[in-house]
């Protein structure tokens, strides 16, 4: 299969399994708040995969991989995946039963922090072309130190972890926001496990490490 047909076929399967995740559990396709965050979420992915696939399709090829060879970190992504799979699945419920009155105003400012969020990460990829969606050390691979990374050593998560706090908002949802957060946590394992192979493995961390000091929240950790 080529790479664009893997990128339409990934990005079709996505937005079926998001939508049933946000829409099914509402019982209803009147749902803006879920019909908006599906826009921001696969317009950007969007962009973002058309843009790369142009410039550096072995970028494109690295987003595309899935499967862990790190032991700790196949645990940590199954983890992962069975939490947002059921975390996902809360603010339809809070739509449809009405848990929530969350203000217009909170909404929308939720959405464009979401949609900052991935923007963000799209900063990263750019700057970071060995940017995979698995941890691994690729040959050639070199550290980065410009862009995000002066701020933090794991920019990516970053911004992860800031739309995860603020998708629940985004769909108008405070009952699912205690399930987002414990997101957070499986990203900090990972991240402690990836600074693990990226000491051992990749020439020249250790020394970014003492340059940059926060790895994941500035100016506190």
């Amino acid at each position: 299969m080529s790479l664009k047909s893997k990128l339409a076929l990934r990005f079709l399967m996505a937005a079926a399994v998001f939508g049933a995740m946000l829409f099914i559990p509402a019982g209803t396709l009147k749902f803006w708040q879920g019909w908006t965050y599906l826009v921001i979420w696969f317009g950007l992915a969007l962009f973002a995969f058309t843009y790369f696939y142009k410039r550096d399709p072995q970028l494109v090829q690295r987003r595309l991989r899935r499967r862990e060879t790190v032991r700790e970190q196949k645990i940590i992504m199954k983890i992962f995946y069975v939490a947002g799979a059921v975390i996902y699945l809360l603010p339809g419920l809070d739509h449809r039963f009405g848990w929530s009155h969350s203000p217009l105003w909170l909404t929308i400012l939720s959405q464009a922090i979401v949609f900052g969020s991935y923007l963000m990460m799209f900063w990263v990829i750019k700057v970071n072309r060995f940017a995979a969606a698995i941890v691994q050390v690729e040959p050639g691979q070199q550290v980065i130190s410009s862009g995000p990374y002066t701020v933090v050593r794991h920019p990516m998560y970053l911004g992860a972890s800031v739309m995860f706090l603020f998708t629940p908002l985004a769909l108008g949802s405070y009952w699912a926001l205690p399930g987002f957060l414990l997101l957070i946590p499986i990203i900090v394992l990972r991240l402690l496990n990836e600074e693990k192979v990226l000491r051992q493995e990749l020439t020249g961390y250790t020394e970014y490490c003492l340059s940059t000091r926060f790895r994941l929240v500035p100016c506190l950790w």
